[in-house]
């Protein structure tokens, strides 16, 4: 039997598909008792259609494997954060003109949380992934995917999705 742990952690996701779901920081867990294989995972959101389709292919890995009896567990909390996505996850994202996420908590993010009546942290740009400019514009809320949106750099004028902090 293969490495289990190795097997499903090369799972792409389906909807940044330059990114492993191990990369994505969405893999919690691997075990196994016997030929029973347990793989945790946490969504990106709780509404994420990309998810049957993880679950699918992160069985049919674990089967390649050599563990023919395989659950999938979807583990909601902790809740998943873009903090999660790894240096490697970024760097790939990047490379493929997708922009990575800053900060889901600190200054910088669009997002986060603030203590009441205290400041509300905005993101006021997003650098491109392809000529590492900062004068970029947000487009559209939403972009290819709803953990996207999608931006345009001011300096290249290309468009480019940037994954939202979360």
């Amino acid at each position: 039997m293969t490495s289990l742990h190795a097997a499903v952690a090369e799972v792409v996701d389906p909807e940044l598909r330059v990114v492993t779901i191990e990369e994505l920081g969405i893999l919690r867990a691997v075990t196994v008792d016997g030929e029973r294989a347990t793989v945790t995972i946490t969504p990106t959101y709780s509404g994420c259609p990309a998810m049957d389709v993880i679950r699918a292919d992160i069985v049919a890995a674990a089967r390649r494997a050599g563990y023919p009896v395989v659950s999938v567990v979807t583990a909601l909390s902790p809740a998943w954060s873009t903090d999660q996505i790894s240096a490697t996850g970024r760097e790939k994202l990047a490379a493929a003109g997708i922009a990575p996420p800053g900060p889901a908590g600190g200054s910088g993010s669009a997002g986060g949380s603030a203590p009441a009546g205290g400041p509300v942290p905005v993101r006021l740009s997003v650098r491109c992934p392809r000529c590492g400019s900062p004068d970029t514009e947000q487009l559209n809320r939403f972009g290819s995917t709803a953990c996207k949106a999608l931006w345009r750099c001011r300096t290249c004028t290309e468009p480019f999705d940037a994954v939202k902090p979360l």
